[in-house]
């Protein structure tokens, strides 16, 4: 969703020569109607729009397709528009200008992400965790995570008991050459604890000062 019309076709000539099926709107009202109708694998947003906030039609879509990968793609390039997009559910952000190579870089890491990975049932502190229907819940509660959030647990739920790196995180939920927003790995955990918080029920995720995160795994499966 893009409505500056000479870098959307860039985009559009760009990720259809690679082999994507390309949808453009220009508004977040076409956006949203697109996608009602279709079930697409990734949403390239703007913020900006002639008739509204992508940030908006982004929470829209993360409540009603938890599963589809969101990259912003804007102009505004501070540290809270960052943080600000990130809380409403984007996956990751891109700044304009942008280095075409970089975004489909971007896109491909996204993408990397089966939607119906197959594996048994992780269960982490009366954390469960389903990587074929890519579902999550705290106890009888179901938690509504981003596919980076999803992404980002369940490589802590895989290494239960162990100390995962930043360094870590990033290489494996993001992708190695990563140099965006440098507490990107932090923002995330805070939202997947904010999710995953209620009453009567502990953190399972532990802060190791200096080092990273850990799982606990006091009721691990």
């Amino acid at each position: 969703m893009e409505d500056d019309r000479p870098l959307a076709r860039v985009l559009e000539r760009g990720l259809s020569e690679e082999g994507y099926a390309v949808d453009s709107v220009s508004t977040v009202h076409s956006a949203r109607d697109q996608i009602s109708i279709h079930e697409y694998d990734l949403a390239v947003l703007d913020i900006g729009l002639p008739d509204g906030d992508g940030l908006d039609l982004c929470r829209t879509i993360r409540e009603n397709k938890l599963g589809l990968p969101i990259l912003m793609l804007t102009a505004r390039d501070g540290v809270s528009d960052k943080v600000a997009g990130l809380d409403a559910g984007a996956d990751d952000y891109l700044t304009k200008p942008f280095a075409y190579p970089e975004l489909a870089a971007r896109v491909r890491a996204l993408l990397r992400r089966p939607k119906d990975a197959s594996g048994p049932i992780l269960e982490v502190s009366s954390v469960s965790l389903d990587p074929a229907s890519h579902t999550v819940w705290r106890g009888a509660i179901m938690v509504p995570l981003t596919a980076r959030e999803f992404s980002l647990l369940e490589y802590l739920m895989r290494n239960a008991g162990g100390v995962v790196s930043r360094e870590k995180l990033l290489e494996h939920v993001w992708d190695a050459n990563y140099d965006g927003l440098s507490n990107v790995v932090d923002v995330h955990i805070a939202n997947v604890r904010r999710k995953l918080e209620l009453p009567g029920m502990e953190d399972p995720i532990e802060t190791v000062r200096g080092v990273g995160y850990r799982m606990n795994d006091d009721v691990a499966a």
